[in-house]
């Protein structure tokens, strides 16, 4: 996987777009004059978190002796879910927290934006190439760059495109992502089914 494609799928994976409402959401009883820096504060939050976790995630495969195809193919499976639900939302699913006062790490940082799909993601790609880590971590800087200016601006986002167009985008990248996760799916039994003829 090349940089951009990486990094593509990293921001498909965080979903600005279908988070632009839950931040606005979480933020309404904190003082508007706050929400800035507290949106800042988040996201530096959860790119701390990625970024330990990109690093961290070889060692945790390692314990629990997960092999390559095997995270290959529930990446695939994670993805798929996540993309169908950002196809086909539901009042059952959402997974948008309700607490109240000024969010700290939950919900903005994690899940929003560090998310399980996020962490699964980091998890493949560092399994795959892991002497790579260094377009990873470019791809994840990138990807968290674009989400954060997204989330940043998603007030002004969210009149200039209105409730019917945030939803037409987050539904656009869940088709994407849909193509992306079955993609996964076929790469991870390929080299499964290879790897059993050779043994």
């Amino acid at each position: 996987m090349t940089l951009v494609s990486a990094a593509i799928l990293l921001f498909l994976v965080m979903d600005p777009m279908g988070n632009v409402p839950f931040f606005i959401t979480a933020l309404k009883d904190v003082p508007e004059e706050r929400h800035r820096r507290v949106v800042i504060r988040e996201l530096l939050i959860a790119l701390a978190a990625m970024i330990i976790f990109l690093f961290a995630g070889q060692s945790l495969l390692g314990l629990l002796r997960i092999s390559e195809p095997a995270l290959t193919i529930a990446g695939g499976i994670i993805l798929f879910l996540i993309a169908v639900r950002m196809i086909f939302p539901s009042e059952e699913s959402d997974l948008q927290e309700r607490l109240g006062g000024e969010p700290f790490i939950v919900p903005l940082a994690i899940p929003y934006v560090a998310g399980p799909s996020v962490l699964a993601t980091e998890l493949l790609l560092m399994s795959r190439e892991p002497q790579l880590w260094w377009r990873w971590l470019i791809a994840l800087l990138l990807a968290w760059f674009v989400s954060s200016v997204i989330l940043y601006f998603g007030s002004s986002m969210r009149r200039f495109l209105g409730e019917r167009g945030l939803v037409a985008a987050t539904r656009l990248m869940g088709m994407v992502l849909t193509t992306i996760a079955v993609q996964m799916v076929l790469d991870g039994l390929r080299v499964a089914f290879d790897t059993s003829r050779t043994t």
